[in-house]
């Protein structure tokens, strides 16, 4: 699999320039994945690129016409004495006591006011920086101008702080002279604790063998080579190796020049930073890898979700009580108006949910808008389902993810679980379940048993009226016949007949009507509950991938050169 830190250029810089304005795009892409993983990734893993962004950003702000190089190197190598020889001037204490270099001494090329800024920013003292002008020099330190050397302590030193020290500055400055001397070039400490690690920073780093003149002329060429190999190994190949020597001025010429060249690039800053970019780019690579995620969870994969989701807010009982309100209500519509009283006496099934009952528009829906439900609690199979669902989201939309981001999906995921319940509980609420508005066949039909039973009632009435007549002895009524049948006889019977067979035709078209409200109330409220399942679950999740292809494309962007 090709990644970020394949795309990175691995040469040798040697004479290449860095561009300055491509140089702060690169960490401003660095600055833009710190902004895109903030809070998703492990402070630890970050820490490279923070301090990155801030030194560097401290650096470039400071002064770009100074060039802060360090001697670096293990006791006994006598890089105080080759500072001494380079300042032609006894700055740093040399001795046959070691440690002898216990803090950092600075010479400063040039004014000392244009570097002090720079030289409080590493943390030299000010009674430990000097200044390299003399009038007798003439035009002699002309070429070093803008040159800040560093005598640093010994990296091998038996006092802890000093190696804390050196670290701390190898962290800071353009460019690092190794010393090593002849007895001690081959020396495990510094080629897998220093050495290999500025692989990358093969372009500010010079190597010099010192004390040379310690060994006979035919041996030299044999350890440079040797030194050489030892160098290709740490991955430092093409780094300039010079030989030198403190006692004799011929013996520092190449040192010499190698440092006026690089004071007059003005380039060691820029590419200690580049390098710094490659370092932190390649470390943060296996966060990102080189997979495009997809956007999100699949489609059956959010439908498990709102099934849960449905369940968990109760979606099936609610559906149930919209069905027998419908028929408690139709019935309560459309049957025989002598038994409607006791059916408005029975509660509403919507009532007993806190959910809009017989007075479904106005006050009522208004009211259920803010009011918390009775709908029940989801059962502990209902939960585990629903953490179940959660988690699969999780998974599938992180199934191309580095190893670092599935955690992060997955807290997305769950952010905001404890807030679900309230939210589907008004969601609930909050729905119209399709109960507002009285069909218009419930009033044909009620409309019609008022008929039925008007006729029943004239039709007792005008009996009663005969038979309380013929009981005083008054003059009977000529009932009317139809047929066989005295008229008030037929408007009884034949009210109360097509009353009943009314109620018993309408009973199977209200079941019917009632599954139909419930299909339509369980589709409103699974597509709310989803809404919810989009707000509460999978918008995070969406926002976590979001940061993730951003990350992505700023480390990309952080590569190029």
């Amino acid at each position: 699999m090709t990644n970020i830190t394949g795309r990175v250029r691995e040469a040798f810089r040697g004479d290449q320039r860095v561009d300055a304005d491509a140089l702060i795009a690169r960490l401003d892409a660095v600055r833009r994945f710190l902004t895109a993983v903030d809070g998703l990734l492990p402070d630890a893993e970050l820490v490279p690129a923070h301090t990155l962004v801030e030194r560097a950003g401290t650096r470039l702000a400071l002064s770009r016409d100074h060039t802060v190089v360090a001697l670096a190197g293990a006791t006994g190598s006598g890089k105080s004495s080759l500072f001494n020889a380079l300042a032609q001037l006894e700055l740093s204490p040399v001795g046959v006591r070691r440690p002898t270099t216990g803090v950092t001494h600075a010479c400063v090329w040039g004014p000392l006011e244009g570097a002090n800024r720079l030289l409080d920013w590493i943390g030299v003292l000010p009674r430990h920086r000097f200044v390299r002008e003399s009038a007798l020099d003439a035009d002699d330190e002309t070429a070093l101008h803008g040159l800040i050397l560093l005598d640093l302590p010994d990296f091998d030193s038996v006092q802890r702080s000093h190696r804390l020290e050196v670290d701390r500055l190898l962290g800071l400055v353009d460019q690092v002279v190794w010393v090593v001397d002849p007895q001690k070039y081959a020396d495990r400490v510094i080629h897998d604790s220093y050495l290999r690690e500025f692989h990358r920073h093969r372009d500010v780093t010079v190597v010099v063998l010192n004390q040379a003149d310690r060994l006979p002329p035919a041996e030299v060429p044999r350890v440079l080579d040797d030194l050489r190999r030892l160098l290709d190994t740490d991955g430092l190949t093409g780094v300039p190796l010079l030989s030198t020597t403190a006692i004799d001025p011929a013996g520092m010429v190449g040192l010499r020049g190698a440092l006026e060249r690089t004071v007059a690039e003005r380039q060691a800053a820029l590419r200690r930073l580049a390098g710094d970019v490659d370092t932190v780019v390649a470390g943060l690579d296996e966060l990102v890898g080189s997979a495009r995620p997809a956007g999100g969870p699949d489609d059956s994969t959010v439908d498990g979700l709102n099934r849960a989701l449905a369940g968990a807010a109760g979606v099936p009982a609610v559906t149930e009580a919209v069905q027998q309100a419908y028929r408690h209500r139709a019935v309560a519509a459309t049957g025989w108006p002598l038994v409607r009283g006791w059916r408005r006496l029975r509660p509403d099934p919507l009532r007993r949910l806190h959910l809009p009952g017989p007075a479904d528009a106005g006050a009522d829906a208004a009211e259920s808008l803010v009011a918390a439900t009775s709908v029940p609690d989801p059962t502990a199979a209902q939960r585990s389902a629903l953490g179940l669902a959660i988690r699969a989201v999780a998974d599938r939309a992180a199934v191309d993810l580095p190893a670092a981001w599935p955690g992060a999906v997955t807290a997305a995921a769950r952010s905001r679980l404890g807030d679900l319940p309230d939210a589907l509980d008004r969601t609930i609420a909050g729905t119209d379940l399709g109960l507002g508005r009285r069909p218009l066949w419930w009033r044909v039909v009620g409309g019609v048993q008022w008929l039925v039973t008007l006729a029943a009632v004239v039709g007792l009435g005008w009996l009663v009226l005969g038979y309380a007549l013929r009981a005083l002895g008054l003059p009977a009524l000529d009932n009317p016949m139809v047929g066989q049948v005295p008229l008030p006889t037929l408007l009884l019977l034949g009210g109360l007949l097509a009353g009943l067979l009314l109620a018993a035709l309408t009973r199977p078209v209200v079941r019917w009507a009632a599954r139909r409200a419930r299909a339509r109330a369980e589709q409103r409220l699974t597509t709310k509950v989803a809404r919810v399942g989009e707000e509460y679950v999978l918008t995070p999740v969406r926002v976590v991938l979001g940061s993730y292809a951003q990350a992505r494309d700023a480390l990309r962007d952080a590569a190029r050169r």
